[in-house]
């Protein structure tokens, strides 16, 4: 057989038992039978009862019906904070009357400092539809715990500040994860895509 045959065949040969073994995979892993269903992926979210600046009870069944945003920081945070949600309530002005179809989450990291008086005064420099949330130090990690936020107390000569996750979490009217919410686009396009999970 020819030097450039056998180079072909060999190339070919290597192709199909690339698709073997990719079918092979998808065989193993994939769900079978009646009502099967696929693996589940990592779950983001559930159940919590906290307090907003008012000093009122929210639970997530009061979040149902409507799709949502959550970001966890806190008051004294410096920078990403503030700048999160100065963005987020640029996306909330965006919407205009379908504002009030979303909710907003605050939710502190650091309740030790951030009560409900705290975060009424916090939140009174951003859009009036965004809600503050905090509770026990118990509550506040069992919250983090299924969003899967990294909290980290970091001890400072003046006090201390808090490591935390930065992403703000899209879940859907059901209160089922989306995706990360992207807030580095214009705010129109952000409303844009919130309007599609009302």
């Amino acid at each position: 057989m020819p030097p450039r045959a056998t180079r072909i065949l060999l190339i070919v040969s290597a192709f199909v038992a690339g698709l073997v073994l990719c079918f092979s995979v998808i065989w193993l892993v994939a769900p079978r039978g009646p009502g099967a269903i696929a693996p589940a992926t990592a779950a983001i979210g559930g159940s919590f009862e906290l307090v907003n600046q008012d000093g009122r009870s929210v639970s997530a069944q009061d979040l149902k019906g409507r799709p949502f945003l959550v970001f966890f920081g806190f008051t004294h945070c410096p920078d990403v904070c503030p700048t999160t949600l100065f963005e987020v309530s640029e996306v909330l002005r965006a919407l205009g009357p379908d504002a009030d179809k979303v909710n907003a989450l605050f939710v502190t990291v650091d309740p030790e400092r951030d009560t409900p008086d705290k975060l009424k005064d916090y939140l009174s420099s951003f859009d009036p539809h965004l809600t503050g949330l905090t509770g026990s130090p118990e509550a506040i990690a069992a919250m983090t715990k299924s969003y899967r936020v990294y909290v980290k107390k970091v001890p400072q000569t003046d006090g201390y500040t808090m490591d935390h996750t930065a992403i703000v979490y899209l879940m859907d009217k059901e209160g089922r994860f989306v995706a990360p919410f992207s807030l580095k686009r214009p705010p129109a396009d952000a409303a844009a895509d919130l309007r599609k999970y009302f």
